[in-house]
């Protein structure tokens, strides 16, 4: 999608918002923050899937700084 079209659809999305009633603005905004919420954890939990794949596959080692600038010179 276009920026223009996008911008127009939150527009759209912010005028039917405004067009409720306060309390029904206010269950909105908590309905729409715990799936913000619900959606974060998720991606929190892909990326915690991901890392623990590369280091079960060696990909990811341990060491100190030194070690980190070390390699990072090599």
């Amino acid at each position: 999608m276009t920026d223009i079209s996008q911008t127009s659809r939150l527009q759209q999305a912010i005028d039917v918002a405004e067009a409720l009633s306060l309390e029904e603005q206010q269950l909105l905004l908590e309905i729409l923050a715990k799936r913000l919420h619900r959606k974060q954890r998720q991606q929190l939990l892909e990326e915690v899937q991901e890392i623990r794949q590369e280091v079960a596959e060696g990909g990811i080692t341990y060491g100190s700084v030194k070690d980190f600038l070390a390699e990072l010179d090599a």
